[in-house]
C-alpha cells in the first residue's frame, strides 16, 4: 500500500490522446504493409540463385523470382544496387521475406504510359512483330493490332517489309480492362510525311535524278519512296538486261538512284528509270556483233517461233524454229535448246533501231542442199521415214534436213490414189526413186510406183490389135462396162459392141460384174492407155468362122458327089453290051 501511496499521481497530459495516436502512427507508417497495386520503389540487395532480394524501405525486404528479370535472349541484366520499380505479388508467401513482382510492375507502368499517350494524343515508338490477320502485330510496351489500312496514307501491297522494324505510331483506341490496343502509323507520320510530300514535289521534274528508298516490290515493278512521293520504277526500266522479277535487282528497304522519266504534278504521278543512267549497249551492237560472225550465248526463253539468247546483258537475240535446223519438220524449239544451255549461233541480221539480232544454228552445219545433186542422182532408188502427209503427196526424208515429195500420182501405177494414206502411214520406211532434183528451190520429187514395171506399158508390149483375151467385168457404166485384163489393166466395152443390147429398152447390158468372158481388141492407145473390147466382134468373127466351115464343108460334099457321079459314068462305059 505504501508503495502505492510514495507514487506520484499520472500526469494526464501524458497519457497518449487522439492526437497523440496519429503522431505515432506516422512514425512508424513506413512499417506498414503497401496498399494493393501500389507501385513501389526498391533498390536490388543481392541476387540468389533462383531469386532477387530487394529493399522496399519496409521492416521485411521483398523476394523477387530471378526469372521475371530474364530478356528475350534468356539473360538476366541486373546486379546489386539498380533501382527498380516493384509490386506487392499475391502468390506463396517467402519466409520473412514479402512476395514482389517486377513484372506486374512493370505492365502497370506501361498501361500509364499508354493511357497518357492515348489522351495526350502522344506518339510512341512500337517494334513490328508480326504480320497477322488484316494488318500487324506492334509492340508498344503490350502487343497492339496495327491495321492495314493505318500503315501508310498510300495503300501498301507489301506489310512483310515492316516486320522486325521500329516504327512511330499514335493510340487511337485503348481499352485497358480488355487489354486492347490499336495503334496507327498513319497518324504519327501524316503531317511530317505531307511537309516533305511539298518539299519533293518543288523539287521534281522530268529528267532529274534523285535519290529514293525502295517501299514495296510487286511482280510489275518497284515503288520507291522519294520523300513523301512514290514513284514507280517498272520492271523494264530497271536494268537493260532481261528481268523477270524485281527482286533480282532490287530489295525491300534499299537506297536507290533514279531517273524521273515522266511526272504528272497533278495526278502526283512519277515514273522513273534506272537503266537510263547507263549505257545503252544497242548503240554500240554493230561493232561487237557483225554479221556471220560466231557468238556464245545464254538461252534465256523458249516460245513457240524461237528461242531468245543473251548475248551480254541487255542484248538478246532470236534463234528463229526456222533456223535451228535443216530439216522442216522441226515442232518445237524445245526439242534442240533449253533454257539455260549456252549455245554456239551465227549472227544472220542486226536491227539496233528496232532492238533486234537474228541468229542461226542451222548455219554452223553446212547445208546438205548445196551438195545434193553430187551425192544422188536422177533414177537412184533411196530409203526413208514418211514425215508428214498432205492431200496431194508424202514427205519422205531420205536424211537429216532432206525432204522429198511422193506425189499421189507417183504411188501406184494400177490405182487411183486419192489420199496418201490409202498408200502410206506416218513413220513408215519406205524406198522411193529420185525422179527430179532441184537443189536451187530445196525440192525433191520421188517416185514409188516407178520401183515396179508399168503393167500397161507390159500389156501394151505383149497384145495388138485382133487379140483375143479373157476378161473379167469389174464395173458397168451408163455406156458400157469395164473389163479387168490384167492386175491394173482395164479396158472399156462400148455398148454398142455388146451383142443383143438395146438401147433406150434395156438398162444394162446383158453382161454382169464379176463374170468372165472373151474380148476381142480393138483399140489401142498407149499414150492414153485405152483399150477398145468388143464382144459383137468376136461374135461376128466366130459367125464368119462358121460360115466359112459350112461353105468349106459344103464345097467338100460338092466335090464328093461329082466324084462319085464322075465314078458312075465311068463304071458305065466298062460295063459290056448285054
Amino acid at each position: 500500500m505504501a508503495s502505492n501511496q510514495n507514487q506520484e499521481p499520472m500526469d494526464r497530459d501524458a497519457l497518449p490522446g487522439e492526437e497523440n495516436y496519429e503522431h505515432l502512427l506516422e512514425d512508424y507508417s513506413h512499417l506498414a504493409p503497401p496498399a494493393h497495386g501500389e507501385i513501389l520503389q526498391g533498390t536490388v540487395l543481392s541476387i540468389t540463385g533462383k531469386d532477387v532480394i530487394v529493399d522496399i524501405g519496409y521492416k521485411s525486404e521483398g523476394m523477387v523470382p530471378l526469372e521475371e528479370f530474364a530478356g528475350p535472349d534468356g539473360e538476366v541484366h541486373i546486379k546489386p544496387g539498380d533501382a527498380i520499380e516493384v509490386m506487392i505479388d499475391h502468390g506463396e508467401r517467402p519466409e520473412g521475406y514479402l512476395p514482389l513482382s517486377y513484372q506486374k510492375a512493370f505492365r502497370v507502368r506501361v498501361w500509364d504510359h499508354l493511357e497518357e499517350a492515348f489522351q495526350q494524343e502522344l506518339t510512341i515508338s512500337g517494334h513490328v512483330v508480326e504480320r497477322t490477320k488484316g494488318g500487324l502485330s506492334v509492340d508498344v510496351g503490350v502487343l497492339a493490332f496495327l491495321p492495314g489500312s493505318q500503315i501508310d496514307p498510300r495503300a501498301v501491297h507489301n506489310l512483310d517489309v515492316f516486320i522486325g522494324q521500329d516504327i512511330p505510331v499514335k493510340i487511337i483506341k485503348l481499352n485497358r480492362r480488355r487489354g486492347n490496343v490499336v495503334v496507327s502509323r498513319k497518324a504519327a507520320i501524316e503531317k511530317d510525311l505531307e511537309a516533305r510530300k511539298r518539299q519533293t514535289l518543288e523539287q521534281l521534274q522530268e529528267g532529274a535524278v534523285v535519290t529514293g528508298v525502295v517501299k514495296n516490290l510487286t511482280d510489275y515493278g518497284a515503288f520507291i519512296d522519294l520523300g513523301g512521293v512514290d514513284g514507280l520504277l517498272h520492271i523494264t526500266d530497271m536494268s537493260h538486261a532481261r528481268v523477270t522479277h524485281p527482286s533480282q535487282v532490287l530489295a525491300a528497304g534499299e537506297t536507290v538512284t533514279v531517273q524521273v522519266l515522266k511526272f504528272d504534278r497533278e495526278k502526283e504521278r512519277v515514273s522513273l528509270g534506272m537503266k537510263q543512267l547507263q549505257p545503252d549497249p544497242w548503240e554500240s551492237v554493230h561493232e561487237r556483233y557483225p554479221l556471220h560472225s560466231r557468238v556464245i550465248g545464254k538461252v534465256v526463253n523458249i516460245t513457240d517461233y524461237g528461242a531468245f539468247v543473251e548475248l551480254e546483258p541487255g542484248v538478246e537475240g532470236l534463234i528463229h524454229i526456222s533456223e535451228m535446223t535443216w530439216s522442216r519438220r522441226m515442232k518445237h524449239p524445245s526439242k534442240v535448246v533449253r533454257k539455260g544451255d549456252d549455245v554456239e549461233c551465227v549472227v544472220l541480221d542486226v536491227h539496233p533501231r528496232e532492238r533486234r539480232i537474228s541468229l542461226g544454228l542451222k548455219q554452223l552445219e553446212p547445208d546438205p542442199w548445196t551438195t545434193l545433186e553430187n551425192r544422188y542422182a536422177v533414177g537412184s532408188v533411196v530409203e526413208g521415214r514418211v514425215r508428214n502427209m498432205t492431200d496431194f503427196g508424202a514427205f519422205v526424208e531420205i536424211e537429216e534436213g532432206v525432204d522429198g515429195l511422193v506425189h499421189v500420182s507417183d504411188m501406184s501405177w494400177t490405182r487411183r490414189v486419192k489420199h496418201p494414206s490409202e498408200m502410206l502411214r506416218k513413220g513408215q520406211v519406205v524406198q522411193a526413186v529420185i525422179l527430179a532434183i532441184d537443189s536451187r528451190n530445196r525440192r525433191l520429187s520421188l517416185g514409188i510406183k516407178q520401183l515396179q514395171p508399168d503393167a500397161w506399158e507390159v500389156y501394151f508390149q505383149n497384145h495388138q490389135v485382133g487379140d483375143i483375151v479373157c476378161g473379167r467385168v469389174c464395173r458397168v457404166a451408163a455406156f458400157g462396162a469395164f473389163v479387168e485384163l490384167a492386175e491394173g489393166v482395164e479396158g472399156l466395152c462400148h455398148n454398142s459392141e455388146i451383142p443383143g443390147y438395146v438401147p433406150r429398152k434395156m438398162e444394162e447390158p446383158p453382161i454382169h460384174v464379176g463374170e468372165e468372158y472373151e474380148f476381142k481388141i480393138i483399140k489401142m492407145s498407149e499414150a492414153e492407155k485405152r483399150i477398145g473390147l468388143s464382144l459383137r466382134a468376136l461374135a461376128d468373127d466366130e459367125e464368119r468362122t462358121r460360115l466359112e466351115d459350112y461353105q468349106r464343108q459344103a464345097a467338100a460334099a460338092t466335090t464328093t458327089i461329082e466324084e462319085v457321079i464322075s465314078l458312075k459314068d465311068r463304071g458305065k462305059e466298062g460295063t459290056p453290051d448285054s
